[in-house]
């Protein structure tokens, strides 16, 4: 199987996701990761095709995730290949991208010009939240299209406009028949009168996917289309499971990473490891939430010295650092 190398900060991300619900703000945090990314892509990408999870990873702009771009009406205009918001329109609710950002496209790219896709994935829970999820992605995909260009004038250049993909992962009301599938819309040519050469980059502008999950158990086989994805995804999304590293170690390999274990050898456990590598908001974001659900301080304490092996005193110091941000 075509392995990643995993990073000390995914593996924390692993390690806090394998013991939390998914689809909250800690499980959220290990969707940011390029080696879970690259998985997701190369298995969804048609443009990705033939190409391994390590050039995939290597695609992604990793500079350009962000969990902070708006989708609203007038709010995502933004110039070609930035990610500020240009305008705010009045009156207008905020509503943002789970997570958005560009990845090389190798079909059209060459060596002295990059062009890029557009990718936003959503994690959600509810398959059917009173409206069609269909619809919602199709608006998505419009709106990441028309930010792409300033305000239109006479002069807009439209051949400047990239191809956009919306991937949307879906985990329960699944009805019983539609479980562990995936469903992929796109714009096609579908009929012509008279001769039409026209390239299929013309008009290959948006792709919607739909990856409908179901059950804590996936039971699919390895010969079925899909099963990688689905199985991936599957582990990440029902989090509580025994195999929940093994599972996860088929796609992405920690063994090989020497500067991990040196690392891990000289800590007090992973979690601090961990922490003083940079991944201080899986920390925060534990204990910011279990505040918020109104946990007792001992019991976050608990938690923390439990999923990052911290000691007692080191999970009280954290403790008051972060809660001091509730």
């Amino acid at each position: 199987m075509d392995k990643l190398r995993g990073t000390i900060g995914t593996l924390s991300s692993m390690q806090l996701t394998a013991d939390i619900e998914g689809l909250d703000a800690q499980s959220k945090t290990i969707l940011r990761r390029a080696e879970v990314l690259a998985v997701i892509l190369s298995e969804t990408v048609t443009e990705y095709k033939g190409y391994s999870r390590k050039e995939v990873m290597d695609f992604i702009e990793t500079d350009s995730i962000t969990d902070m771009k708006e989708v609203s009406q007038g709010r995502t205009n933004t110039q070609v290949r930035s990610d500020n918001v240009e305008f705010v329109q009045l009156n207008e609710k905020t509503s943002l991208f789970d997570l958005a950002f560009r990845a090389r496209n190798p079909v059209l790219s060459t060596e002295t010009m990059q062009i890029s896709l557009h990718v936003d994935i959503e994690s959600q829970k509810n398959y059917k939240p009173g409206y069609p999820i269909e619809k919602r992605g199709l608006y998505y995909l419009a709106r990441r299209l028309s930010s792409q260009l300033s305000l239109i004038t006479e002069r807009t250049d439209y051949s400047q406009l990239e191809k956009c993909y919306s991937i949307w992962i879906c985990r329960d009301d699944i009805p019983k028949e539609e479980r562990y599938t995936i469903s992929v819309y796109e714009i096609t040519n579908t009929k012509n009168i008279g001769i039409n050469t026209l390239p299929k980059g013309n008009y290959d502008l948006m792709t919607l996917v739909v990856i409908k999950l179901g059950n804590r158990v996936y039971n699919g086989k390895k010969e079925d289309e899909g099963y990688d994805l689905l199985r991936f995804l599957n582990t990440i999304m029902y989090p509580h499971r025994d195999d929940f590293m093994a599972t996860m170690s088929d796609y992405i390999d920690f063994s090989g990473n020497k500067e991990l274990w040196k690392e891990e050898k000289h800590m007090n456990g992973l979690g601090e490891s961990v922490y003083r590598d940079g991944l201080e908001e899986g920390i925060e974001a534990m204990i910011l939430e279990n505040i918020e659900d109104q946990v007792p301080a001992e019991r976050i304490i608990s938690k923390l010295q439990k999923y990052f092996h911290l000691t007692e005193e080191m999970a009280e110091i954290y403790y008051k650092e972060f809660a001091s941000n509730a």
